[in-house]
């Protein structure tokens, strides 16, 4: 009979602290997921990188319409070379669930980066202008997963 208490009072302590757990759980009072403040002052200082970057695409757009490959050239391996490191930097502060999709965009802005290069280098002036298009396309797409708090 002892033993028989004994395991009446183990079930219910056992049911008690599993109630008590669940009940402490704390996703009542679960604060939406938010970026720290050193995480956005990191990504507001590669979005300046990124803007500088996106803001010379008039001036590529340019280079593209006059077929200059060597200056397009030129545009892409310097001043608009670092954009590749800042989105990296970006997306690595980005919320876990938003940095798949930023990876995504940002490796799709990369390849039109480098499918211009290559069309300039080819001086093939049909490739040159998709890939520009498209490099354009990517811009926007990417500066879209930018968080809002990164760009004032």
């Amino acid at each position: 009979m002892l033993s028989a208490l004994r395991r009446v009072a183990a079930f219910c302590l056992c049911l008690a602290l599993c109630f008590g757990l669940a009940a402490c759980d704390g996703s009542a009072n679960a604060n939406p997921a938010t970026i720290s403040p050193e995480d956005m002052a990191v990504i507001r200082r590669q979005v300046e990188g990124f803007t500088a970057a996106r803001d010379r695409l008039p001036e590529l757009a340019k280079l593209v319409d006059e077929r200059d490959w060597t200056f397009t050239r030129n545009l892409i391996h310097g001043p608009m070379q670092e954009v590749g490191r800042e989105m990296l930097y970006i997306n690595q502060r980005l919320l876990p669930q938003d940095r798949a999709e930023a990876n995504k965009l940002a490796t799709s802005l990369k390849d039109a980066m480098a499918d211009l290069d290559e069309a300039a280098r080819l001086q093939d002036s049909a490739k040159l202008q998709k890939s520009y298009d498209d490099l354009e396309a990517d811009f926007a797409n990417y500066a879209a997963v930018i968080p809002e708090q990164a760009l004032s």
